[in-house]
């Protein structure tokens, strides 16, 4: 099963136990600082894969954590509001980002952005005096931001960072033009300002395609004639070739114009094969 502590926020994935949420069901999630109020997102299903070492779910929320629940939010919204007062009075360069809350421990944490390294001893003196609690302050930086805010990316998708991506990882100019992307920052960058996460994740298939596809400018045959290739579309699997007949251009599987295939059919007769039904021999089966 699946939870969300906030609205279209994180996926957070449990083992249901014994227990049989539905989608909109409050649970409690085991956290370190106990029990927390999360939101159940996807319900409880099998799955043909051996997952361990997922957290438990603790059961349906009561009355008793849903009240808990309300109370810190209030807190986390009142903790907001003070700090941009106190940031405002000490005119410190910073921008709260999120405010975290243990009512066990009545410690806030506040997590905020800054162009650089900003000295908050004094502003931290005035929210533990003024919220009544321990206070911490913890800067982050772009991607992180991200995180916590959320968003939507330039696919018109929800941010990777917001929902499933757990790991940043380094991403450089370099795998941006391995795809054959421009190297323009509005074009390849993400909400945070920074390299989008996806050309990381993306960046295999496009090393694996250089040596199996045919190299732009090279000359092959397809099932339409022979010609030059002109272009790749990576995610579908497809060569675009210029025709030697009329110049045409056509979108080709990469199979059908590889030579190791064609090597193949040649050899074994699999286009025959195929147009005509036939089975192959016992000597082409050996």
């Amino acid at each position: 099963m699946a939870v969300s502590f906030t609205r279209y926020g994180r996926l957070y994935y449990l083992d249901p136990g014994g227990h049989t949420p539905k989608v909109g069901d409050k649970v409690l999630v085991p956290t370190d600082s106990g029990p927390e109020v999360a939101e159940c997102v996807w319900a409880p299903q099998y799955t043909s894969e051996d997952i361990d070492g997922l957290p438990v779910c603790e059961g349906l929320a009561g009355e008793e954590h849903l009240s808990r629940d309300e109370s810190n939010k209030r807190r986390r919204a009142e903790a907001r509001s003070v700090s941009k007062k106190l940031i405002k009075r000490h005119t410190l360069p910073m921008k709260v980002v999120g405010i975290d809350y243990l009512d066990a421990d009545n410690v806030y944490t506040v997590y905020f952005s800054a162009p650089h390294r900003v000295d908050f001893r004094a502003l931290v003196r005035d929210l533990a005096r003024n919220l009544r609690a321990r206070v911490e302050l913890r800067q982050i930086g772009p991607r992180d931001e991200a995180r916590l805010q959320g968003g939507i990316g330039p696919c018109g998708r929800d941010l990777c960072c917001a929902t499933f991506l757990k790991d940043f990882e380094p991403v450089s100019v370099r795998m941006a033009k391995d795809q054959d992307l421009p190297v323009n920052p509005l074009r390849i960058a993400g909400a945070c300002g920074r390299l989008m996460c996806c050309l990381k994740y993306e960046h295999p298939l496009y090393v694996e395609s250089r040596y199996r596809m045919p190299r732009t400018g090279s000359r092959v045959s397809t099932p339409q004639g022979d010609g030059t290739v002109t272009g790749h579309n990576v995610p579908a699997d497809t060569v675009t070739v210029r025709l030697d007949d009329g110049g045409r251009r056509c979108a080709c599987p990469s199979a059908s114009v590889c030579s190791p295939r064609i090597q193949h059919d040649t050899m074994y007769g699999g286009d025959r094969r195929e147009s005509t039904g036939q089975e192959p021999s016992d000597e082409e089966k050996i």
